[in-house]
């Protein structure tokens, strides 16, 4: 296992560099100045001079060396719109806005996804069954920024129970924290929801018609010992892969949730990065993000092994 991890990580390194260095040469082949938005009508010898200072003047592939020599020393630069601080700070700020979105959304997800999935099986082809199959169907089609306006719309501007707009830091306290991220993380995690419940239950009712199933329950086991003993922990490995990869969706989907919410987090940090040619924030954004979704794969991989000692990574 060890090794396997150790594999995996240099694999990631080899990912996230690749990632960086074609996003490095995607933005400077695209047409446009960076620097355009900054001067708008200003002297073109100005422009010059901020050309200069930023190294933008200089051959693409000197200006892809000096970038990484100071990735290799943690350096991500300095943006070159706005405020002009390090790209560091504004993903530092920015990333437990977006992880604390995510997590809580993918909180809710299986939270309610996972019983809603049991029962769905359990009772499969009853009314139950059928209520819980429109609701994850409705859910699906429903995009993440309808229904945080309808969130917004009737929580916050209609009954005032939970703030529209903003963040705040736990460290202003949990419930402020929380309230500020229920309507974001609920609008982001529905979709997801009803894609987790109804693998659950395809999932589920896979083992249920399997032989060891068959002979728990002949051997006359308690049915919740014969689903959460026998089928459920089964049942998990393709659900897990789908977490897996819904998490990493909602990383994605945080852009327009951020957006309806007014959060800044990373996904409005690099759309802003992209619209304004910020170089530097842009390649730390999509740095910290592939980081996460490589993270969260090896997690994956090492759950399987978790749950079934059967499977070996090795």
């Amino acid at each position: 296992m060890t090794g396997y991890i150790i594999r995996r990580l240099l694999g990631a390194v080899i990912v996230m560099w690749a990632v960086a260095t074609l996003v490095f040469f995607m933005l400077r082949i695209l047409p446009g100045d960076p620097l355009a938005a900054m001067l708008f009508e200003a002297d073109p010898s100005a422009a010059d001079e901020l050309r200069i200072k930023f190294g933008l003047d200089q051959p693409m592939i000197v200006q892809y060396w000096k970038w990484f020599l100071l990735m290799l020393q943690g350096d991500m630069g300095n943006s070159i719109y706005g405020s002009r601080i390090p790209v560091s700070q504004i993903l530092i700020e920015a990333a437990p806005r977006t992880l604390s979105l995510a997590l809580l959304a993918f909180a809710v997800s299986i939270t309610i996804a996972i019983p809603a999935g049991l029962i769905s099986a359990l009772r499969r082809g009853k009314p139950i069954d059928h209520g819980v199959t429109f609701i994850a169907f409705l859910g699906l089609s429903m995009p993440d920024f309808w229904m945080g306006i309808l969130l917004i719309i009737l929580f916050a501007a209609n009954l005032g129970w939970l703030p529209a707009i903003g963040y705040r830091p736990i460290s202003a306290g949990f419930w402020p924290w929380l309230s500020h991220l229920i309507l974001p993380a609920t609008a982001a995690g529905t979709a997801f929801t009803a894609v987790i419940a109804r693998m659950v239950r395809s999932s589920m009712l896979e083992v249920m018609k399997t032989d060891y199933v068959r002979v728990a329950q002949a051997k006359g086991l308690r049915p919740w010992r014969v689903v959460m003993g026998h089928a459920f922990p089964n049942a998990l490995i393709p659900v897990i892969t789908v977490m897996g990869i819904a998490f990493g969706l909602l990383m994605a989907s945080a852009v327009v949730v951020e957006t309806v919410f007014a959060i800044k987090g990373l996904g409005r940090i690099l759309i802003e990065g992209i619209l304004n040619r910020d170089y530097p924030v842009v390649q730390g954004a999509i740095l910290v993000v592939s980081f996460i979704f490589v993270f969260v794969n090896l997690l994956v991989d090492v759950l399987y092994v978790v749950i079934d000692p059967r499977i070996r990574v090795d």
